[in-house]
C-alpha cells in the first residue's frame, strides 16, 4: 500500500480539517478528571500558549510553526474547547479551567515558561502561574485583563447580554461567537471559510456551554479576578504586551491598568488590529512575539 506523503494529523482527522491546516502531533494529559489536548513542538525555552473564547490551539498554529526551531511550544486547548474533554458536570468557570491548566503544567513538569495569551487565556494562565511553582516566569500578553470590571458599563452590558439567555441561545443554536463575533472583530483581513470551519468543528455535536459561560463570568468571576490582581503585584518576571489598537473589548484603559500593575513592562502596539490579534495580524504579531522572547525592543 502506498501511504500519502503527508497523512492527516489526529486533529485534522477528528475535526475534518484540510491537510496541513494543523500539522502537529496531538498529545493528551489526564488531570482532575479532564483529558486535555495539547501541542508540544520543538526544543528550547518553553513558550506556553493559551487561547480564549471561542478558540483552541489552532489560534497559534503560525506561531508554533515559526517558533519551534528555537523554542519548545506548548499550546493547550481549554476544557470543552478544541479536542479537550471536560469532566462530567464541569462548571467551565475560568477559575476551574485555571486549576486544570495548573495541574497539567505540574503533570508535564513544565518549568520556566513564558506565558503567551490573550482574552480569557490571560487570567486562566496567570491563575495557573500563581498556583504553581516556577512553571511560568515570564509574560508576553496580548489584549486581556486580570481584575474585576464590575461597574464598568463597557463590560457589564456585554457580560449580561452574551452571558445571559440571549447569548446562551445564540451560542447553543448558532455558535454565535464563531460565526459572528470572530469575523466582525477582524480589522486587517477576513477569516477564510476553512479557518471559520476550523473554529466551528470542535463544537459539532458537542455542548457549546463554554462559549456562553465565559462572557457571563466577565462579571461573575470578580472575586477570583480580584485575587489574581492582588497576587500579581508581587510578580517580578519580565512582562511584555502585544496590544491591538482596535480591539472592541480591551482598550487603552485596560492597557494602562496593566502598566500600573507592571510599570517596567514593555509594549508593542499593533495598529488597525482587532480582538483576535494572532489571526488579524499574523506576521506583525509573530515578529513582536519573537522580539519579546529575545528581549529585544
Amino acid at each position: 500500500m502506498i501511504m500519502p506523503a503527508n497523512p492527516l494529523t489526529t486533529a485534522e482527522t477528528r475535526l475534518g480539517l484540510k491537510p496541513g491546516q494543523f500539522p502537529f502531533e496531538s498529545r493528551f494529559v489526564s488531570v482532575l478528571g479532564a483529558k486535555l489536548h495539547y501541542v508540544d513542538e520543538g526544543r528550547g525555552p518553553v513558550v506556553l500558549m493559551l487561547h480564549g473564547n471561542p478558540a483552541w490551539s489552532f489560534l497559534y498554529r503560525r506561531k508554533i510553526e515559526a517558533l519551534r526551531t528555537r523554542h519548545r511550544c506548548v499550546a493547550f486547548d481549554l476544557a470543552g474547547f478544541g479536542l479537550s474533554e471536560a469532566p462530567d458536570g464541569f462548571s467551565f468557570l475560568p477559575e476551574d479551567q485555571s486549576k486544570l491548566i495548573a495541574a497539567a503544567l505540574d503533570a508535564l513538569d513544565i518549568r520556566d515558561a513564558t506565558l503567551v495569551a490573550h482574552d480569557w487565556g490571560g487570567p486562566i494562565g496567570l491563575g495557573a502561574m500563581l498556583a504553581t511553582n516556577q512553571c511560568i516566569t515570564r509574560l508576553v500578553l496580548g489584549n486581556t485583563w486580570a481584575w474585576p470590571v464590575n461597574g464598568d458599563l463597557h463590560f457589564e452590558w456585554f457580560s449580561k447580554m452574551m452571558g445571559g439567555p440571549i447569548g446562551r441561545w445564540g451560542s447553543e443554536r448558532f455558535a454565535l461567537f464563531v460565526r459572528f463575533v470572530m469575523p466582525s472583530s477582524m480589522k486587517r483581513r477576513k477569516l477564510t471559510t476553512d479557518e471559520i470551519n476550523a473554529y466551528l468543528a470542535p463544537f459539532a455535536g458537542r455542548s457549546r456551554k463554554p462559549m456562553h459561560v465565559f462572557p457571563r463570568e466577565i462579571t461573575g468571576s470578580s472575586r477570583w479576578l480580584a485575587e489574581i490582581e492582588s497576587k500579581l503585584r508581587t510578580f517580578g518576571g519580565r512582562v511584555h504586551f502585544i496590544w491591538p489598537e482596535n480591539d472592541i473589548a480591551f482598550r487603552e484603559k485596560e492597557l494602562q491598568h496593566w502598566l500600573q500593575l507592571f510599570p517596567s513592562a514593555s509594549v508593542t502596539r499593533i495598529p488597525r488590529c482587532g480582538h483576535f490579534l494572532w489571526e488579524d495580524a499574523p506576521d506583525e504579531t509573530l515578529a513582536a512575539l519573537q522580539r519579546a522572547l529575545d528581549d529585544r525592543p
